[in-house]
């Protein structure tokens, strides 16, 4: 064969498909939004103190909600108040964390941060 025998792929027959590649990466973009607008949606709560404090928080690990069990503290000790928020916010984004990488997961796997990435995936 000859030099420039080879067709307009420079990668030789069989070789690499930029526009197959392109086509992946977009529906791998489309399936990441659509899960961090599923994960937005989310409620997930926390508690502290035994279920004196609840925290609600989204997928995204966003506050939305504190709930204070009424008469459950002393208005005169507001620290005791300050580290049940912030422990029951705690329990909440753990859990939040813990849902977006299962969520997340799969997706990242594609880019060759999972193991066992099937033909076809982006394991560069």
């Amino acid at each position: 064969m000859t030099e420039g025998t080879q067709g307009d792929n420079p990668f030789g027959e069989g070789g690499f498909d930029m526009n197959a590649l392109l086509q992946q990466a977009q529906q791998m973009q489309e399936q990441i939004v659509a899960a961090q607008e599923e994960l937005a949606q989310a409620k997930v709560d926390g508690t502290a103190g035994g279920g004196l404090v609840t925290v609600t928080v989204n997928g995204a690990g966003e506050l939305t909600d504190v709930q204070i069990k009424a008469g459950s503290f002393d208005p005169d000790d507001t620290e005791d108040l300050s580290d049940l928020i912030v422990a029951a916010y705690r329990d909440a984004k753990g859990q939040a964390d813990a849902l977006a990488a299962e969520t997340l997961g799969p997706m990242a796997g594609g880019l060759g941060g999972g193991e066992g990435n099937a033909p076809g995936q982006l394991g560069f």
